[in-house]
């Protein structure tokens, strides 16, 4: 029989693998003309229009590829366009955001030691902050700002910076990050759908109907495709910072956040350099590797390690697994097997830090993690690795016994 919690897992699981695809399908495309962009190579003989060319070998075949300057004399009749990876990937990204956090806000959104809101509030605070932010940086676009390239790329660094600070308020450490991602990758996405391809759409509309295509239409896409160029590589880095504790449970995570996008910035700076055959700034790999020594340096000074929630209280979403008749038994399962290595000071060796900021102290605590520990110690063997605690099949049917007791009433056999 399927349990609500294992079909939950796996629609996760689904939406997460459909993300990462189509985020590679977008992030490579997206790298890949930036690169071929920059490559162009104005040769004589080239057609009118045309601002340069670039020929490549892949697959055993060669390819000569031109790009006009505004658009061709003529439509041609078949066209690709470069767009739905960008949709999905912010489309699945948004649902994993709705199925973890959303769904366990609870858990893992709402941060009462920061700001005591209930999750519905927390909820539209994050819905808020995404089309705000998006809305805020479209017009900042839009002003007479908009014409200066540095001094735009300078105020939307202000901007990122204040979003980092202002999610570390907000919501959990690692909740924050994940905004800081997806409030970079709305801004990314946006500008493909509200920008880059309208603008894109108008000329070929233009083309059809014999009229000279407007040149600030593709200045303006181009402007928002070089901020994209940017912004990727700190979206990824967002992305994968759930698993490191180290990132986003520090009293000064969102400095960290903000060096991060600086490191960005030089790493791209060093491939667009290079792809325009411009030299190799090498100077931008020690500016990267300093910057992230200070990441190091921040998150490693025990003074700043921080535990989130302190002291809390049972929150009233987990009251029932508190309250179970089995969760004493689990408790017991809990604290002998699991909390050796889940603790503020854990004692097992090799362990310095609790893994992932997952602590086993309190009753709230363990009853926060209740559905964690019954799909990674009661359902699978996943935890703990390797069974290195000697956690017996008896004592992983007490997990699941006090799970199931909670959410269903009913007793495991």
């Amino acid at each position: 029989m399927f349990e609500l919690a294992i079909i939950w897992e796996w629609a996760q699981f689904a939406v997460r693998w459909l993300h990462v695809i189509t985020a590679i399908a977008w992030i490579g495309s997206s790298f890949y003309f930036i690169a071929l962009d920059l490559g162009l190579v104005a040769r004589p003989g080239l057609p009118e229009g045309v601002s340069g060319e670039e020929w490549q070998v892949h697959g055993g075949g060669f390819y000569n590829i031109q790009k006009y300057m505004v658009a061709p004399a003529h439509m041609p009749e078949h066209l690709i366009w470069f767009k739905w990876e960008s949709y999905f990937t912010w489309m699945s990204g948004f649902l994993m955001l709705a199925l973890v956090y959303y769904g366990g806000a609870d858990l893992f959104l709402v941060n009462r030691s920061v700001l005591d809101v209930s999750a519905p509030v927390a909820i539209l605070i994050s819905l808020a902050s995404l089309s705000i932010g998006w809305l805020f940086y479209h017009y900042l676009c839009k002003s007479p700002l908009g014409k200066h390239t540095i001094g735009l790329m300078l105020l939307l660094y202000v901007l990122l910076v204040f979003m980092a600070w202002g999610y570390s308020h907000l919501f959990t450490g690692r909740a924050a990050f994940l905004h800081m991602g997806a409030f970079t990758a709305t801004i990314m996405t946006a500008n493909v759908f509200f920008v880059i391809i309208p603008n894109q759409k108008i000329v070929v509309a233009d083309l059809k109907a014999g009229k000279t295509p407007d040149p600030k239409l593709g200045k303006e896409a181009k402007q928002r495709s070089l901020h994209n160029n940017y912004l990727t590589l700190p979206v990824i880095f967002f992305m994968l910072s759930n698993h490191y504790p180290l990132a986003f449970a520090t009293t000064y995570s969102w400095i960290i956040a903000s060096l991060v996008f600086l490191m960005g910035v030089t790493i791209r700076h060093y491939f667009n350099t290079v792809h325009a055959r411009k030299g190799e700034p090498n100077w931008t790999w020690l500016l990267t590797a300093i910057i992230f020594i200070v990441i190091m340096w921040l998150s490693t000074s025990p003074q700043f390690f921080k535990s989130e929630n302190p002291d809390m209280a049972v929150a009233p979403a987990f009251e029932k697994f508190a309250e179970d008749p089995h969760f004493a038994a689990a408790k017991e399962v809990v604290s002998t097997r699991c909390s050796m290595c889940h603790m503020a000071e854990p004692v097992y060796e090799g362990i310095h830090r609790p893994p992932l900021n997952v602590r086993f102290e309190t009753d709230a605590e363990i009853v926060a993690r209740a559905n964690q520990i019954y799909l990674q110690a009661g359902r699978s063997h996943a935890m703990p690795p390797g069974n290195v605690t000697s956690m017996t099949d008896d004592e992983r049917q007490k997990l699941v016994a006090w799970y199931r007791s909670s959410t269903s009433g009913k007793k495991a056999e």
